[in-house]
């Protein structure tokens, strides 16, 4: 049986799908780009502000289920630009300072909203 996820803590879904959907204690969190839930708009500056909120979304969706970023096992990393790597990656580092979930990152064309970066989650009780 499934559990649909969702918080006004994050932002709304930008097309049909839930921000998170649990499953027999894992639970899988969708893409989240840099939205500030309280204005609805991408949070001003670069790739360190981006990813700071992308987490941050995160967060709050792992909070609403029950979960903490200790559970997180996996996680996809989507960049706008390979350029921004190394400013994700000590940003992502602030929120995952032990047990660090395997990852993947690459570049892709175009992200929605035009973000700089989007990151999807999966994670295990």
């Amino acid at each position: 049986m499934k559990k649909i996820i969702n918080t006004s803590k994050a932002p709304k879904a930008l097309g049909p799908y839930s921000q998170g959907v649990e499953v027999k204690g894992t639970l899988y969190i969708s893409g989240q780009v840099p939205i500030n839930p309280e204005t609805g708009k991408m949070v001003e500056g670069g790739i360190k502000e981006q990813t700071e909120q992308s987490l941050k979304n995160i967060g709050a969706i792992l909070e609403e289920a029950g979960y903490t970023f200790d559970d997180v096992v996996k996680s996809t990393v989507l960049l706008s630009n390979m350029d921004n790597f190394a400013v994700m990656n000590e940003v992502y580092a602030s929120f995952y300072t032990e047990k660090q979930p395997a990852r993947a990152a690459f570049a892709v064309k175009t992200l929605p909203v035009n973000a700089l970066v989007e990151i999807e989650t999966i994670a295990v009780r």
